[in-house]
This record gives C-alpha cells, sequence and structure tokens, in this order.
C-alpha cells in the first residue's frame, strides 16, 4: 500500500491516475532554492496527471503555475487575516441585513468597499448591542479578502501603543507603520472612560490618516459627542478631521445579545435540561 501522503486535488481530472512518485532530488532542490513550495508540492501530481492523461508542456506549466499563484493567494490573505487582528472572525456570511436599522442600500454601498478606495471615513454609532462591531468586523473581513490590508484598535490599544513608543520617542513612526493598513478600525469607543494616553492616539491616528487612509469607528455616542469623553480641545480636532470625509451610520433599536439572551437563545442548552 502507498504511504505517499496526499496532496490536495488539482484542477484537472486525475481519476485513474497511478499515486504520483516523489520529485527528484535535485529538482526538489532546485523549487527550494526558487522558493517556489507551492509547486514543490504539488509537482509529483501534475507529473503523473501530465503522463496519463498526455498532456502538452504549456498545460503543465499552466497547471504548476495556477498551483503557485493559488497558494500564494492562500498564504497572503491568512497573512493579511493575522496580521489584522480581528476580535472574532464574524464575517458577512452570518450577517442578517434585514436585521440592521442601518438602510439596505447603505449596507450594499458600503460592501463596495469604493470608500476605502477613496480613503474616505465611516462613523457607525448607536446604542450596545445593535450590530455595529459585528458590522466594522465583516466589513473589514471582506477588505482583506479583497487584498486591502486593515488592522483592528480598540482605544485602550491606541494608548498602550503611545505610551510603549513615547519612551523612546517613536510614536510618529508607530503611527506610521499603523497606517500601512488602507483601513484601521477603532472600535467601542465610549464603553470605557478615556485615558489622556488614549484619547492623544486617537487623535494623532485621526490626524496622520486624513486624507490619506480610511479610518472607521464604532461608539456608544455620535463624534459630537466625544467632547464628553476626552478633553475639549482634542475632541474638536480629533472630530474635525474625522468627520470631514466621513460616512456616518446610526443604529437603533434593541440590544440583538439582549433579545437573544430573553429568548434562551444565547447558550446551547445544558444535558439533562428540561
Amino acid at each position: 500500500m502507498n504511504t505517499t501522503p496526499r496532496t490536495k486535488t488539482m484542477p484537472a481530472p486525475a481519476l485513474g491516475v497511478p499515486s504520483a512518485p516523489p520529485l527528484p532530488e535535485d529538482l526538489e532542490a532546485l523549487l527550494r532554492r526558487l522558493r517556489l513550495p507551492h509547486i514543490r508540492r504539488h509537482a509529483p501530481e501534475v507529473v503523473a496527471t501530465a503522463k496519463a492523461q498526455r498532456w502538452e508542456p504549456v498545460e503543465v506549466l499552466r497547471a504548476l503555475f495556477k498551483e503557485e499563484a493559488a497558494g500564494r493567494e492562500r498564504s497572503a490573505l491568512a497573512t493579511r487575516r493575522a496580521t489584522a487582528g480581528f476580535p472574532t472572525g464574524k464575517t458577512f456570511q452570518a450577517w442578517s441585513p434585514e436585521a440592521s436599522s442601518i438602510p439596505a442600500p447603505t449596507q450594499q454601498a458600503l460592501r463596495t468597499l469604493e470608500w476605502v478606495h477613496r480613503r474616505e471615513n465611516l462613523v457607525v454609532c448607536g446604542p450596545s448591542g445593535t450590530g455595529k462591531t459585528f458590522l466594522l468586523e465583516a466589513l473589514g473581513q471582506h477588505a482583506v479578502e479583497q487584498g486591502l490590508r486593515v488592522a483592528w484598535f480598540t482605544l485602550e490599544d491606541l494608548g498602550v501603543l503611545l505610551r510603549r513608543h513615547r519612551a523612546d520617542d517613536t510614536v510618529t513612526k508607530a503611527i506610521a507603520r499603523v497606517l500601512r493598513a488602507d483601513l484601521v478600525v477603532v472600535d467601542d469607543i465610549g464603553l470605557l472612560p478615556v485615558s489622556q494616553d488614549a484619547a492623544e492616539g486617537l487623535y494623532r491616528l485621526v490626524d496622520a490618516a486624513y486624507e490619506k487612509r480610511s479610518v472607521a469607528v464604532s461608539s456608544n455616542l455620535h463624534p459630537a459627542s466625544f467632547d464628553e469623553l476626552m478633553p475639549k480641545t482634542l475632541a474638536t480636532a480629533t472630530v474635525d478631521r474625522l468627520l470631514h470625509h466621513a460616512h456616518v451610520c446610526q443604529t437603533s433599536g434593541e440590544s440583538v445579545r439582549l433579545s437573544q439572551a430573553l429568548a434562551g437563545d444565547g447558550v446551547t442548552p445544558l444535558g439533562g435540561t428540561r
């Protein structure tokens, strides 16, 4: 019985193809040297299929380079997703458009991501539990899938970032590294008291991103009320830059989490519960 590990199925039919022999050592070494891991992984099956089905040489090349390109795209997507730092992994697959108070045409327009390409901002504000974070994470995941880079923060994260880099005076460089992302999300503004460092971090981020990158924020408060959370001068300067090129979406209604909890849908029933 052949014990060679099977790799992923090739796009070309491979039914009836004998098990693929390993690549010659010199070819394996050459593919490693050229950093073509996906071709190296799939080449044995491609070669075996090509022999059995009498492919033209160009078909072999096409199949190998398609595998390399697809593999690199998968790796790049996984890297972008990990780098983004999303909190839960929610995507639009679990999103219910009809459950959101945001108009359906607005939801569709946001999903095009044209506003990100135009370097515009997004503010989603409203009561807790009305889908603000869910929407921003789903948009962020969608952006990552479209090849864009996303960075996810809370206000507390920005405060930590500021304190970490203030000691050696590298705050500006740290913010510049954050803005390598095409979209920067700052989640849940207004839930907790805002420290001076966090307020300054938000201002520095919004100021540096102004007309250069897209910033999306979720908040229990409309940005016009940010002076309730942070010093008025800092709040005014932040909001002025944030809202200049921003789409503001206000959510309303009861908390989805609370509604599910009251309906008993928030947990799986315990064994033996009657």
